[in-house]
C-alpha cells in the first residue's frame, strides 16, 4: 500500500507539472494586453506624459488619458492652473459636421496645437489645418502654406550676398548681386567631391552606381568664412545586400553603401577645407583627414575667423578640441582627453558672449562637469565627486546657469535614477528635484520652466511642471494609472541586487513575473540582455513597467541586470567591457544563479536568453560560451563577428588596431560549442547590422553538424516593422514556449 501511494503521488504530481506548463489561447490574449499599443488604451495610463510648449510661450498643452477617454488640458505660465483646452464635446461636434463622420468628444484626435494671436487656437485634424474659435466653436480651414522649396545643393551666406553650391565636384560662390561666379576648388573629381558629406545610409544600385548627391557647407556668421570637408571615396569598400522583397522583381536587387569594417583603412575619409571669401583662397590649417567614423566637427565662433574643432583619433584613444584662428594661423588646444581604454561619450558646448567652454569628462574616473576659458585656456572642475552626470540638459548663458542630470550623487540612492541639478559657473551645484525617483524632464526653450516625469519601477508617475531656478513644483499635470493591471493580478517588477564578478561592487536587475504568478510552480527564467556597453537596461522609471511583461505572461520569469563593463556609473566600471566583451555576460550568469538559490520558484535548469543587435550578439554568446547554463536563444539582428561589423562599435570597445581578442569572442569561430535550442533571425535589408554574419554564423553551425533555426525577414532593416514585427514576436514567443516551457505553443491567436 505504501508503495501504491507513493506511485500514485509520482503520478500526480507528474500530471500536475504537465497540467502547469500547458499553454492557452487565455495565456496570450494576457500577454497581447500588456503590448505597448495598449498604453494609455486599456492597460495603463500616462506612464509617460508628453507636454507641448506653446510657440508664444504663453504655457503647454497635454493629453490627460484615462478610462474615460483623452482629455486635452492647458496651463497657462500667468497662473499654473490646469485647465481644459477647449469644449471637448462642442469640439466633437463641429468635427462630426466638418470631418463628415462621427467624433466623440473624449477621443479627439489633434496636432499642432498653438495659440493664435486672437486667443483662438490652430489645430490639425486629419492632416488638414483649422483655426478654432473658442467663442463661437467655429472652424475655418487654413490653406497649407506653400513652402518654398530648399535646393538641397546650394546655400546662401547669412548676409545675403553669396551663394554656395558644387560643380563637377567643385565648390563656387556666385554673388547673388552681379551673379559673378567664383571657383573656389580645382582639384574635385569623382571620388573626390568638394562641398560634400558622408550618408550613413545612402544607398547604391547595382556595382557602378553613384552613391546619392549629397551637398555640404558651414558659413560662418559675418559671412566671411566658409567651412565644408571634402570626402574621398576613392579607396573606400563597400557592404552588400540582397534585396528579394520586391514583388514585381524576380531576381534580387544588389545594394551596396560605403561602410568600414574594425581595421580597414580602405574607408571614406572625410578632409575639412576653409575658404576665405573676401581673398577666395583656400586657408590651410593642421586638421587630421579623418575616417567617416572619426571625422572633424567644426562650430564658428562669433569673432570672424575663428573657430572650435573636435576629433578623436582612430581608436577612441584620445579626443581633441582645438581653437583656431583662421586669420593668425594660430590653433591651441582646449581640451584633450586621453585614456588607456576608450572615450565614448565626450560633449562640449560653447558660450560665444563669455568666451568659455564646458564639457563632460571622466578625468577623474566620473563624468563631471569642467570649463575652460578660451582666453587663458585654463580650466576647472565646476562638478566633483563620485556620481555620474548622464547629461548637460539646458544652460543658460546670460546667468550662467547650467542644468544637468546626474545620478549616483544622493546618500541612499539608486546608481541609475536621474536628479536635476544647477550647476553655476562658480561650481555652486543645487539639487531641483529631491524626490529620491528617477527624473525624464524636458526644458521649455527660454529656460524658465522644465516638465518633470518622475516615477521609478514600482512607484507611478508623476507629470509636473516646474519652475526652472529653483525647481518648485507649480502645476501637478498628470500621474499614472495601472489599476486596470493590478485588478488583473499584475505586480510591478522586482528589483533587485547582487555583488559583481569583482566581488565587491553592487550591481542591479529586475525581475518580471506572470500576473498570475503562483509560488508554489517552478518557472523558467528568460535573460533580455543587452550589455551595452553604451547603454543600460535597468528600469529606471514607470514607463518601463510592461517592458518584458508579455514574455512572462506566457509562463516565464524574465530579468534584466547591468553588469561590470555597462554605462552610466564609474570609469572603471565602465572599463571592464573594454576588449573584453566576450565576458560580458559573468555577472548575468551569477545573477540567475543567485536569483535561483534565493526562490524557489526559479528553475535554473531552464533558463533562455534574447536580445537584439548587440543583445543578439550577447545571445549567441550565452549559447555558445556558457552552454550549460543558457539552453534556449533567440538572437535577432545581431553583430555575431566584430570583424564583419561596422568599425567604430568594435573599434570603441573591443579595441584597436583588430588584435585576436576579435577571434576569441566571436560567436562563428566558437560555432562547435553549441548545446542548446538557438534561433537566428536577421532583415536582409539591415544596413546597420549587415547580416553577412548571420548568414556566416549559420554556415559555421552547418559544418560543426549543430542543430539550429534561421529566420530571415527579406524587406526588414535593423528594426522590423508592422506585420513582420508581429511574426518575429510570435516567433521568439513560441520559440521558447516550445523549447523553454517544453509544450506546443499556439501559433493563432489574436494581436487585439
Amino acid at each position: 500500500m505504501k508503495q501504491l501511494y507513493f506511485i500514485l503521488i509520482v503520478i500526480g504530481f507528474s500530471i500536475g507539472s504537465i497540467q502547469a506548463q500547458k499553454i492557452t489561447q487565455d495565456d496570450y490574449k494576457r500577454a497581447v494586453s500588456f503590448m505597448y499599443a495598449n498604453y494609455n488604451n486599456k492597460t495603463a495610463f500616462n506612464l509617460h506624459a508628453q507636454v507641448n510648449w506653446f510657440k508664444d510661450t504663453s504655457g503647454v498643452w497635454f493629453i490627460d488619458y484615462s478610462k474615460q477617454g483623452k482629455t486635452y488640458n492647458t496651463v497657462s505660465f500667468s497662473d499654473y492652473k490646469v485647465k481644459p483646452l477647449f469644449d471637448h464635446d462642442k469640439l466633437a461636434t463641429v468635427l462630426s459636421k466638418v470631418l463628415e463622420k462621427e467624433t466623440k468628444g473624449n477621443d479627439l484626435s489633434l496636432s499642432n496645437i498653438e495659440r493664435t494671436e486672437q486667443g483662438n487656437l490652430s489645430i490639425t485634424v486629419d492632416n488638414k489645418a483649422y483655426t478654432l474659435d473658442l467663442e463661437t466653436y467655429t472652424l475655418v480651414e487654413v490653406e497649407g502654406k506653400k513652402e518654398e522649396e530648399n535646393n538641397l545643393f546650394e546655400s546662401t551666406s547669412p548676409d545675403g550676398k553669396w551663394m554656395a553650391y558644387t560643380k563637377d565636384y567643385n565648390l563656387f560662390i556666385k554673388s547673388i548681386e552681379d551673379e559673378k561666379e567664383y571657383q573656389l576648388s580645382t582639384k574635385g573629381q569623382k571620388g573626390y567631391e568638394y562641398a560634400s558629406w558622408y550618408g550613413w545610409y545612402d544607398k547604391m544600385e547595382g556595382e557602378n552606381d553613384e552613391r546619392p548627391k549629397r551637398f555640404y557647407v558651414n558659413w560662418s556668421e559675418d559671412s566671411k568664412w566658409l567651412a565644408t570637408s571634402i570626402v574621398d571615396t576613392r579607396t573606400a569598400e563597400k557592404m552588400y545586400l540582397l534585396d528579394y522583397s520586391i514583388d514585381s522583381l524576380y531576381k534580387p536587387k544588389l545594394l551596396s553603401y560605403y561602410r568600414g569594417s574594425p581595421g580597414d583603412t580602405t574607408m571614406v575619409h572625410l578632409e575639412p577645407v576653409f575658404y576665405n571669401i573676401d581673398t577666395k583662397k583656400e586657408v590651410k590649417t593642421s586638421l587630421p583627414k579623418g575616417t567617416h567614423i572619426n571625422s572633424v566637427g567644426i562650430e564658428w565662433l562669433n569673432t570672424s575667423g575663428e573657430l572650435l574643432a573636435n576629433y578623436s583619433e582612430r581608436g577612441y584613444q584620445k579626443e581633441v578640441l582645438k581653437h583656431l584662428n583662421l586669420n593668425t594661423g594660430i590653433a591651441e588646444t582646449v581640451v584633450e582627453e586621453t585614456s588607456k581604454t576608450n572615450i565614448d561619450n565626450f560633449w562640449f558646448r560653447k558660450f560665444d558672449d563669455k568666451q568659455k567652454v564646458i564639457f563632460l569628462s571622466e578625468r577623474s574616473g566620473w563624468r563631471q562637469l569642467y570649463i575652460v576659458d578660451l582666453k587663458t585656456n585654463k580650466t576647472k572642475a565646476l562638478t566633483n565627486g563620485n556620481y555620474y552626470i548622464n547629461a548637460v540638459v539646458h544652460t543658460d548663458e546670460v546667468t550662467e546657469t547650467i542644468y544637468i542630470s546626474a545620478s549616483g550623487k544622493e546618500n541612499n540612492s539608486n546608481p541609475y535614477h536621474q536628479r536635476i541639478y544647477k550647476v553655476t559657473f562658480s561650481g555652486i551645484v543645487t539639487l531641483l528635484t529631491p524626490e529620491n525617483t528617477h527624473h525624464n524632464v524636458q526644458f521649455s526653450e527660454d529656460g524658465k520652466h522644465f516638465v518633470d516625469n518622475y516615477s521609478t519601477i514600482s512607484i507611478p508617475t508623476q507629470t509636473v511642471l516646474r519652475a526652472a531656478n529653483s525647481g518648485k513644483i507649480v502645476a501637478n499635470l498628470t500621474q499614472a494609472d495601472a489599476s486596470d493591471a493590478r485588478s488583473k493580478g499584475w505586480k510591478a517588477p522586482e528589483v533587485f541586487e547582487l555583488t559583481a564578478k569583482d566581488g565587491k561592487t553592487t550591481i542591479y536587475g529586475a525581475l518580471w513575473k506572470p500576473s498570475n504568478f503562483d509560488a508554489s510552480k517552478s518557472y523558467p527564467i528568460i535573460d533580455a540582455t543587452y550589455t551595452g556597453p553604451h547603454t543600460q537596461v535597468f528600469p529606471k522609471s514607470y514607463s518601463r513597467i510592461f517592458r518584458n511583461q508579455s514574455l512572462a505572461e506566457l509562463g516565464f520569469i524574465v530579468m534584466v541586470v547591468d553588469g561590470l563593463g555597462t554605462s552610466g556609473r564609474s570609469k572603471a566600471f565602465h572599463d571592464y567591457s573594454y576588449k573584453n566583451m566576450g565576458n560580458n555576460l559573468e555577472d548575468h550568469v551569477l545573477a540567475i544563479t543567485y536569483l535561483g538559490k534565493k526562490y524557489s520558484w526559479i528553475d535554473t535548469n531552464r533558463v533562455g536568453i534574447h536580445g537584439h543587435s548587440a543583445g543578439g550578439y550577447d545571445t549567441g554568446r550565452a549559447m555558445l560560451a556558457f552552454p550549460d547554463m543558457y539552453k534556449v536563444g533567440v538572437a535577432s539582428s545581431a553583430d555575431h563577428d566584430f570583424r564583419m561589423e561596422k568599425a567604430w562599435w568594435p573599434e570603441m570597445y573591443q579595441g584597436w588596431p583588430v588584435d585576436s581578442t576579435y577571434q576569441e569572442v566571436s560567436n562563428i569561430t566558437n560555432a562547435a560549442s553549441l548545446k542548446g535550442k538557438l534561433l537566428l533571425v536577421h532583415g536582409s535589408l539591415d544596413d546597420n547590422v549587415n547580416p553577412s554574419a548571420t548568414f556566416k554564423l549559420a554556415e559555421a553551425l552547418v559544418k560543426a553538424d549543430k542543430e539550429f533555426d534561421l529566420l530571415i525577414l527579406p524587406s526588414q532593416r535593423h528594426g522590423y516593422q508592422g506585420e513582420h514585427r508581429k511574426y518575429f514576436i510570435k516567433k521568439r514567443w513560441n520559440y521558447f514556449v516550445r523549447h523553454l516551457l517544453e509544450t506546443e505553443p499556439i501559433w493563432n491567436f489574436k494581436w487585439e
